[in-house]
């Protein structure tokens, strides 16, 4: 139920509140309320064109740098990253403490962490790191494109400047450069680990490690969730990028028999009953994703000349739809009963994310 300036003046009406006491409610509600919107990421024009212009703003220094600016030099790079970044970091503090603007500060502090690996990429270069007579690619834009395990010290400096913004600014958004990174350094620590260069994420080794590694992030962000409840949602990009290279790796794994498919199958629909649970759609719509791949491979190739198949298809589709009824119906005493047997911390997250 909604709480409305109608149903607190019935309860002052009733003697449950005094008429300064329902007021001052009111108005720290409506403050509450206030803060919410203007801090919660949503579909508001303002939004989109925080996002967009941000967005914007770290593609042209990150994905979309062209190899024209190698003609800078090593020198170059390195004193052209640390005016961006100080910049970014100036316009940060501007925003964060001045304006009290979270959204808009969170992506221009992401503008100052992502110039970080440039500036230790134009270190490196100056000092002959990257020479030039190397038949390796080299130039800064194939960080983003590449697996190549010279890029770790980038990596590791870009943790570390993150873990330095987070803690400065608390601020969810700022999840994003770590939790990409921790994705670039799961791909590029491939090679290093089973000493050769020519085993990337599509070996069979390495889409084994960036499952593990995806499972192991997944893990992380369950675990910030749990420990930031009651605050912002710092789980968000973590969870993206934790179910993004587990599901990526599984759905590109052989499975090599039809008991193979059909676990993959269970996986995914564990992974839809998990983003149920924790009210995350990020696993609904890798589950479902797969699901659709599974059903399409039965579709396609196991029963191609079966009559019986989209029968049988639709009657599960049904079937399904009328087990959704009735737990719309229970939801409530079914919501109960689960979290009954769940730990206090998680009962409330998922209290949390339910409300």
């Amino acid at each position: 139920m909604q709480l409305t300036p109608t149903l607190l003046a019935e309860a002052t009406r009733r003697g449950l509140l005094s008429t300064e006491q329902g007021q001052a409610l009111w108005d720290f509600l409506a403050e509450q309320e206030r803060e919410q919107q203007h801090d919660t990421p949503s579909f508001k024009a303002a939004h989109i064109l925080y996002y967009l212009g941000g967005l914007i703003a770290i593609g042209a220094m990150t994905l979309f740098m062209t190899i024209g600016w190698e003609q800078f030099g090593g020198t170059g790079l390195l004193l052209i990253s640390l005016v961006y970044g100080t910049a970014a970091l100036l316009l940060t503090e501007y925003l964060f403490e001045r304006k009290h603007l979270a959204l808009p500060a969170g992506l221009t502090a992401v503008l100052a962490v992502v110039m970080v690996p440039l500036a230790v990429y134009g270190a490196q270069h100056a000092i002959g790191l990257w020479s030039d007579g190397d038949a390796r690619h080299t130039a800064y834009r194939d960080f983003h494109y590449y697996i190549d395990w010279r890029w770790l010290v980038m990596e590791f400096a870009t943790l570390a400047a993150g873990a330095v913004a987070l803690w400065r600014y608390r601020l969810p958004f700022l999840v994003l450069p770590v939790a990409v990174t921790l994705w670039y350094m799961s791909m590029d620590l491939t090679p290093l680990l089973l000493g050769g260069d020519n085993l990337g994420f599509f070996s069979d080794l390495g889409k084994l490690i960036s499952l593990w590694f995806g499972v192991a992030m997944t893990l992380l962000a369950f675990w910030v969730d749990l420990r930031s409840r009651h605050t912002k949602d710092f789980a968000f990009w973590l969870y993206i990028f934790g179910v993004l290279t587990f599901w990526g790796a599984l759905s590109s794994m052989d499975s090599g028999s039809e008991w193979g498919k059909l676990a993959y199958c269970a996986i995914n629909l564990l992974m839809i009953a998990i983003g149920a649970a924790l009210s995350r759609r990020v696993f609904a719509v890798f589950g479902g994703l797969g699901i659709a791949g599974y059903l399409g491979h039965l579709s396609y190739t196991v029963f191609k000349d079966s009559l019986m198949f989209p029968l049988a298809l639709t009657a599960i589709g049904l079937a399904v739809v009328a087990i959704g009824i009735y737990w719309q119906r229970h939801e409530a005493a079914i919501g109960r009963s689960l979290r009954r047997i769940l730990p206090a911390p998680m009962r409330e997250l998922v209290e949390q994310r339910r409300g």
